[in-house]
């Protein structure tokens, strides 16, 4: 039986009187960055901030991130249509569409069911990035994942199942029904004159399988359609560019668009970005140049910039991991901060969902925040431990260990540490509670309060084109 409702717009009384009033009052606007911090929810920002200001030198606590320094913050609320504890595809697309839909779905309304490729032909929702293209913007999507992940696909693609990010990924009866895998879509993007800056990784969706990928000898593409996209997307329009290191990157010029795939699959982990064979820019870097190919297209342009490894590293149980890229994240805000003046365009930064991430104990002010609990004499407040233990841990995970170690000999602040886990699982989960948003500049005022996830978009589409969306 469906579920009644299962397709409505849920607006709160608040959010519709705000809607109202950001009707009646355009702003001046034409300029937005959207930075999605995958899996960073409010737990995370907290131990990010003192890691970014004790990797200054300072005791942490007192440190404020980029973002936090936005006049207007909101409490969100990530739940999928079908799901209590949602995934990246189904509250991506409650951003960039303003419809919350069904877990592991992209861009389609929550009638479609999950892997239905006849039901996804007939329910695709409009993107705030198609409809940007289609009035003219410049467009750019930036992040450290596949660039076929749910995240970014969410925003330029419409699939019944975020995994079909290639041909080999997708069952034969989706095939011959008419479905088309996420980098394909990408390629034969329709809208405008097509994406213009896409920054990221996962080059084996976009090669057939008999490439071999020109910085790992060992890989080859994974298409079997034995199509190569690259080339696919290069022939189709004058003055595209495709790189794959950092000196291509670095050699970048003229107005043209931009096809930059980094790695393989994912891009590296902040912290191993270093050691990288073909060398990669960071999120930083790529962010900046973005910024400066799409403010050379047109005045007006949609930036979504997404850290998308900080999930991964909570999946992993590696909180050093997760926050070195929330650190690394906001240091590509900082950029979009020096260059988006806040009567001119609008940055908006959020998460997609949480994770089960925990800080506890009590660990004296300046204790490493990936360090341990220390041992209180005599006990203390609420029975504090006669032992030690890591100040971060996850209520699942790959980090659950019986019995306990002894922590006094482990060195919890080495990268390679996995945080301790209540429950043992291969894959660490998400987290169901609510994220923030943080905003600035045209149309920001519209996020306060609790919010619903989809509500975000009408925020989003003001600050591009000075109206409520109708």
């Amino acid at each position: 039986m469906k579920k009644k409702g299962l397709t409505q717009l849920r607006t709160s009384t608040l959010s519709m009187a705000l809607l109202t009033l950001m009707a009646a009052f355009p702003v001046n606007a034409g300029q937005v960055v959207l930075f999605i911090g995958d899996g960073m929810g409010v737990t995370t920002v907290s131990a990010g901030r003192i890691l970014a200001g004790q990797l200054q030198g300072k005791t942490g606590e007192e440190h404020e991130l980029t973002f936090e320094q936005f006049e207007n913050v909101a409490l969100v609320k990530t739940y999928n249509t079908d799901m209590q504890v949602p995934d990246s595809a189904g509250t991506m697309t409650a951003v960039i569409t303003g419809q919350k839909t069904r877990f592991g779905v992209l861009s389609l309304n929550a009638d479609v069911e999950r892997r239905n490729c006849t039901q996804a032909l007939q329910g695709t929702l409009p993107t705030l990035l198609e409809q940007a293209e289609t009035a003219g913007y410049a467009t750019g999507v930036v992040t450290t994942t596949r660039v076929t992940h749910a995240t970014p696909a969410a925003s330029f693609a419409h699939s019944p199942e975020r995994d079909w990010e290639d041909d080999a990924a997708m069952p034969a009866e989706a095939l011959t029904a008419g479905c088309r895998d996420i980098a394909r879509q990408f390629v034969e993007f329709d809208k405008g004159d097509g994406v213009d800056v896409l920054l990221g990784g996962g080059r084996a969706n976009f090669l057939p399988e008999t490439v071999t990928d020109p910085e790992h000898d060992t890989l080859k593409g994974r298409r079997k359609d034995g199509k190569n996209l690259i080339d696919q997307w290069q022939a189709s329009r004058p003055e595209r560019t495709f790189v794959w290191n950092t000196a291509g990157f670095k050699n970048l010029r003229g107005k043209g668009q931009v096809l930059g795939i980094f790695e393989a699959s994912h891009m590296q982990w902040e912290v191993d970005r270093a050691k990288d064979v073909g060398g990669e820019p960071s999120l930083a870097e790529m962010t900046t140049f973005a910024l400066d190919r799409l403010q050379a297209r047109n005045k007006n342009f949609l930036l979504i910039v997404e850290g998308g490894r900080i999930d991964h590293g909570h999946h992993a149980g590696s909180a050093h991991k997760a926050l070195n890229d929330v650190v690394a994240l906001d240091a590509a805000v900082a950029v979009a901060a020096r260059r988006i003046h806040p009567r001119r365009g609008l940055i908006l930064v959020t998460a997609d969902h949480s994770h089960t991430l925990s800080f506890a104990g009590y660990p004296p002010r300046g204790n490493p925040i990936l360090g341990k609990v220390p041992v209180i004499p005599g006990g203390g407040e609420g029975g504090a431990p006669t032992y030690t233990y890591p100040t971060l841990g996850y209520a699942n995970g790959p980090g659950a260990v019986s019995p306990l170690p002894d922590y006094t000999t482990i060195d919890t602040q080495d990268p390679a540490f996995r945080q301790p886990a209540t429950l043992p699982m291969m894959s660490e989960t998400h987290g169901g509670e609510d994220v923030a948003a943080y905003a600035r500049g045209a149309a920001a005022d519209g996020v306060r309060g609790v919010m619903e996830q989809n509500e975000l978009y009408a925020v989003l589409y003001r600050g591009l084109f000075g109206r409520a969306p109708r």
